[in-house]
């Protein structure tokens, strides 16, 4: 695991803070290395329900430039590099348990790209997104790229990748980038509010609509697999008190 990469638990709910302020929460490859393991962590604990993904000040301003000449360099080591990228990102767009990225200051590059591998993005009214592979002479991930297009549509993503500006939450509320904008001074009890309401629904709901949704996004079709979510969920513990709640007109107790 990475030092700077702090993985708490508060009841159901999970918190991955990205603690490297003296580079602006900057994405090292040891970082991206973490990143499969503490999503494993988060899967394998029964207690958590949902994981929140924030930053301090600043969310992550990307890549480790110091990186750039070390283990960055040359074909081979940027290829090795963009691998790990690409594990961490996965991983976070892997995991069953649904997602929440908390964003306050610059969220650029690789720090976006962990925004984007989140379910939803709850955004500080001085936040700042960005993805600068045009900056650098790189080409984004397959997959990272197609992340953002489901996100944006593909003009925006065509913007934010030819041009590398940065933009504000604003405009990323206005495109879809983020599902909520709020003073910098109340987004964490809002990233709260919404990470316990999550919690608290039923969790055979939750994780069948994401992966359902999922599905959907790669193009696929409702099938066996499918079938067997609206199956199981019908035969579950949840189903019967969801129903026994609403007949008592009470809240559920999942």
């Amino acid at each position: 695991m990475s030092e700077f990469l702090d993985l708490t638990a508060a009841g159901a709910v999970a918190t991955l803070t990205i603690n490297r302020p003296a580079k602006r929460n900057a994405m090292s490859y040891d970082m991206w290395s973490a990143l499969p393991g503490l999503m494993a962590s988060v899967e394998a604990d029964d207690a958590v329900r949902v994981l929140v993904i924030r930053g301090g000040d600043h969310f992550s301003a990307g890549a480790d430039i110091a990186e750039f000449s070390t283990l960055r360099s040359g074909a081979s080591g940027a290829a090795r590099y963009s691998e790990a990228v690409h594990a961490g990102e996965r991983a976070i767009v892997s995991l069953s348990k649904p997602t929440i990225a908390a964003v306050h200051g610059f969220c650029v590059g690789g720090g976006c790209e962990i925004a984007l591998a989140c379910d939803m993005r709850v955004a500080a009214d001085d936040a700042q997104f960005g993805i600068t592979p045009a900056k650098l002479g790189i080409i984004y991930n397959f997959t990272s790229t197609k992340q953002l297009v489901d996100v944006v549509g593909p003009a925006w993503a065509k913007q934010i990748l030819f041009s590398g500006e940065l933009i504000s939450a604003d405009v990323a509320l206005r495109i879809g980038l983020v599902n909520e904008v709020h003073p910098a001074a109340s987004l964490d009890g809002r990233v709260k509010e919404l990470a316990s309401v999550v919690a608290a629904r039923s969790q055979v709901s939750v994780r069948g609509a994401k992966a359902i949704i999922g599905r959907i996004v790669e193009g696929e079709h409702e099938d066996d697999s499918v079938h067997s979510l609206y199956d199981a969920a019908v035969h579950s513990a949840d189903y019967v008190e969801g129903v026994a709640a609403f007949l008592e007109k009470r809240a559920p107790r999942f």
